[in-house]
């Protein structure tokens, strides 16, 4: 038996436009669960990568005269650049313009089609061009694209059709059965679609409409439709068709995380796709909301993208991922402004962790010359550091829930409990008295233990504060803990210069 890796996937981002914060939301949260399920000594394969195919793109070529592939391989780099800026530890970058996974795409139509789950046939309807989909008349709003609003063009065409609608029924009585997509209201929200009787999928564009895109296997004159290319790119990077024992290895994924505004492909085309493949269904489709700026979706065609790059250089890496992560509940759409980003700035990280650090640091230096004192017996009783123990005990469960919001509120309560502590044991007091040396010690041990212990489970969401708290206390920045046992107990040996180093992080008045 092949070892199960943990499998997650972010979606592939179209690269029509430059990245923007939803983007980097997407990756960073997908990211954090990757971290932390290897902090918990997991084997995890995280994919993410670049949607290149469709009207879009070829559009948006043309707008820079330039030819579709140049195009693509001027803007893939973009994003590469952007996950590198943000730290994400992707395992591998797919591209649907990779010949592996085009041919992967044109051995399931090949299949498909050989098993009767594909047909040729006339169509008319209404097509809409941002979204890349046709819709019949009774679907359309006031006129318009049911999802996008914008308006459509009515087309009458030869092409191939997918028999989504065999397998309905399959599916409803699966997502009921299953907890196979997250939140509850997202789930809601397909069983309501599928209420009304589901439209067998037209899967491809005719070449004189569209040239940019994957060639049908048995017909020269179309091109695979952009959504049924893309869905492939999960199982064709974990190689089915082509690596038995990678498709083994990693299917079926434990995670595919996507926006709300693209469910119903990945809950509803996706798992039919599957089963006519006879291929297993994901464990998990977690559904996400948007970042909105004064009510409105951030979206590069409503021109109030926001650019994380720009966030990065004013507050930190860091900074903005423990933001992204904590501002907002997976599932529910978050409220974007840099007035929200710099009151988190301050008050959490520059007031709490920052000031926590350079505390302790400074204590330590004045009054053991950078050392930590012994931990005696006595201070295993303090009340932080029984919570700074029970972080892993905490953290944990809501982590493998993917609820990293209340995981950080979690770390946090023990950061504020930390400060507390300080001002309740007034260290400087104690270093008046000779004869409270003992007490002065204790307090610096359990307030040392503790900052340790929030830097380890911080390894995921902010690894580059964490690891800068770590090297500062000769620790090792890469660490793997498996179990509660490991986490709870002390990391720090007595006599270890601890090095205060630089603020990790600066007022804002300070770097503006």
């Amino acid at each position: 038996m092949t070892e199960k890796k943990y499998y997650l996937t972010t979606p592939l981002y179209y690269v029509n436009a430059k990245p923007h914060i939803g983007h980097a939301y997407t990756n960073v949260l997908c990211d954090t669960f990757a971290r932390y399920r290897r902090f918990l000594g997991e084997d995890v394969f995280f994919l993410t990568g670049t949607d290149e195919h469709g009207t879009k793109i070829e559009k948006a070529a043309r707008e820079q005269s330039k030819d579709p592939r140049t195009y693509v391989d001027e803007m893939v780099p973009q994003f590469k650049s952007l996950w590198e800026t943000l730290g994400i530890q992707y395992d591998y970058f797919i591209r649907t313009t990779d010949e592996a996974h085009k041919k992967s795409v044109q051995n399931i139509l090949k299949d498909l089609e050989a098993k009767g789950e594909i047909y040729k046939a006339s169509y008319k309807g209404w097509y809409c061009t941002p979204c890349e989909s046709f819709w019949t008349k009774l679907q359309l709003k006031e006129g318009k694209c049911p999802d996008c609003g914008r308006d459509v063009q009515e087309l009458s065409e030869e092409n191939y059709f997918f028999k989504l609608s065999k397998y309905q029924d399959w599916l409803i009585k699966y997502i009921q059965e299953n907890d196979f997509i997250r939140p509850e209201i997202r789930k809601n929200e397909i069983l309501g679609f599928l209420r009304e009787p589901l439209e067998d999928l037209c899967i491809t564009r005719p070449r004189a409409r569209l040239a940019w895109g994957i060639d049908y296997p048995n017909s020269k004159d179309h091109v695979v439709y952009v959504w049924f290319d893309a869905l492939i790119n999960y199982i064709s990077a974990a190689g089915f068709m082509a690596d038995d024992k990678k498709f083994r290895t990693l299917w079926p994924a434990d995670l595919q995380v996507v926006g709300k505004d693209i469910l119903r492909q990945h809950a509803v085309y996706w798992p039919i796709m599957l089963k006519a493949c006879g291929v297993e269904m994901p464990k998990l489709v977690l559904a996400h909301g948007w970042w909105t700026m004064e009510g409105a979706k951030v979206s590069k065609s409503r021109g109030n993208a926001v650019d994380p790059i720009e966030l990065v250089k004013k507050y930190s890496v860091d900074a903005l991922r423990y933001f992204l992560m904590r501002e907002v509940t997976i599932g529910n759409d978050g409220a974007f402004s840099e007035d929200l980003l710099a009151e988190r700035y301050t008050s959490d990280l520059a007031n709490d962790l920052g000031n926590l650090w350079f505390r302790f640091t400074s204590m330590l230096e004045k009054y053991f010359a950078g050392a930590i004192p012994a931990l005696e017996k006595t201070g295993e009783k303090e009340p932080l550091l029984s919570a700074s123990f029970k972080l892993w005990e905490k953290v944990t469960p809501l982590m493998v829930a993917y609820d990293p919001r209340e995981a950080l509120a979690v770390v946090w309560s023990v950061i504020v409990m930390a400060n507390q502590f300080v001002e309740e044991k007034k260290p400087w007091v104690l270093a008046k008295d000779p004869a409270k040396k003992a007490g002065l010690s204790q307090a610096l041990a359990v307030l040392g233990e503790a900052v340790i212990h929030i830097a380890v489970i911080l390894l995921a969401f902010m690894p580059a504060t964490a690891a800068k708290i770590l090297e500062r206390s000769q620790l090792p920045k890469e660490w793997i803990v498996k179990t509660e046992k490991d986490f709870a107990r002390t990391f720090l040996k007595s006599g270890t210069k601890i090095e205060r180093g630089e603020a990790l992080f600066p007022r804002l008045e300070e770097i503006k």
